[in-house]
């Protein structure tokens, strides 16, 4: 069910967002898998499109599909990313970076001009931090005392792993899963998380989205905006 409600989705989004000689990102994760695949099908139908992958992982899978795929550097800025996110408000508040590619995702999204974000309703929640970690990615230099710094601003730290070894980003960097009772202040968060030194980036992505698509059990899909 979560499946078909994550592809609901990012067809959805793809469609209405995705049009041809655009310059588009593409995002990590298990729903913006099914929006890399629905690129896939467009660009086998003819449709031009140049990209932007947000992570090794969806640069893989969008040569296999023959998607073009070129580095940030070479495009002035995108026209459109769609991504997924571990957690979205109605008023378009996001966490992400579950996935491990928060920073990636954030430069692409900074750089375009429309970020679209994709979903099931499960992500959808009335405030931030209550159902998932907030992800922050350190150097892995003094990773430890990154660590208590971010303690203080009031969460559990738990160091990523993958298997019995730290998981390391595509960046070469760790990340901090950090457990708070909510946020309620997430722009004062962001701000004291971004001056911690070891501190490259949180998964706080404020005023950044320009709608969302959410899929629901019955099968519909409701675009926030």
């Amino acid at each position: 069910m979560s499946v078909n409600m994550k592809k609901a989705a990012a067809e959805r989004a793809v469609d209405e967002y995705v049009k041809d000689g655009m310059k588009v990102g593409l995002g990590t994760g298990s729903t913006a898998f099914y929006a890399i695949h629905r690129v896939g099908e467009l660009v086998a139908n003819g449709m031009d499109l140049t990209c932007v992958a947000t992570s090794e992982e969806t640069e893989r899978i969008a040569g296999d599909l023959g998607i073009k795929v070129v580095d940030l550097s070479e495009v002035n800025n995108l026209d459109v990313t769609i991504d997924g996110a571990d957690e979205v408000t109605m008023q378009l508040q996001l966490i992400k970076g579950l996935g491990g590619a928060l920073v990636r995702e954030k430069i692409v999204a900074a750089a375009s001009l429309d970020q679209i974000i994709i979903a099931d309703e499960s992500k959808l929640v009335e405030s931030l931090g209550k159902v998932c970690p907030l992800p922050v990615e350190v150097m892995i230099f003094g990773h430890e005392k990154a660590k208590r710094m971010i303690e203080r601003q009031g969460c559990k730290a738990v160091l990523r792993m993958k298997g019995d070894e730290p998981f390391v980003t595509d960046n070469g960097n760790y990340i901090y899963d950090c457990k708070f009772d909510g946020i309620e202040n997430p722009y004062f968060l962001e701000s004291r998380l971004d001056t911690i030194p070891g501190v490259v980036e949180n998964g706080l992505f404020l005023n950044m989205t320009t709608a969302a698509f959410v899929g629901r059990s019955d099968g519909t899909v409701k675009k926030i905006c």
